[in-house]
């Protein structure tokens, strides 16, 4: 197997792919945000929306504008920092308590937005970004 660690296409790409998975990440996560506060798509079940000001619509809130600045790349290491703690929080708060294990406490999901947004928060937005065209026409 050829190793393909330095190979000029692998190199090329590795910043493009940075702004693919913020930019996928980033629509993963106004999804969430606009089925908490603009119902669509619908709940499970017909679940109604989370009441103003309860923990579940600042989270939706935060998912809303969050994700909408990483599938941007504004302000990107800001957004994903405080994404990567929103989702921390989530994990603590809405799944350790149900079971230690994520894959029984359905909290994997959780886990793994938090480390992307983490990673992001230090490689940076990549360059299809809006940080990336302000710092070039700078």
């Amino acid at each position: 197997m050829p190793d393909l660690t330095n190979h000029p296409t692998m190199l090329a790409w590795a910043p493009r792919m940075l702004s693919v998975l913020r930019i996928m990440a980033g629509l993963l996560f106004l999804a969430h945000g606009t089925q908490k506060i603009l119902g669509f798509p619908p709940m499970a079940g017909g679940a109604p929306l989370p009441d103003a000001m309860t923990l579940s619509w600042v989270a939706g809130v935060l998912e809303l504008g969050l994700g909408a600045l990483l599938v941007l790349g504004l302000l990107t290491r800001p957004a994903a920092f405080i994404a990567s703690g929103e989702m921390a929080a989530a994990y603590f708060i809405g799944h350790a308590p149900r079971n230690f294990f994520p894959v029984l406490n359905g909290g994997d999901a959780a886990i793994l937005y938090c480390f992307v947004f983490l990673y992001i928060t230090f490689a940076g937005p990549g360059p299809w970004s809006l940080d990336a065209l302000r710092r070039r026409s700078a």
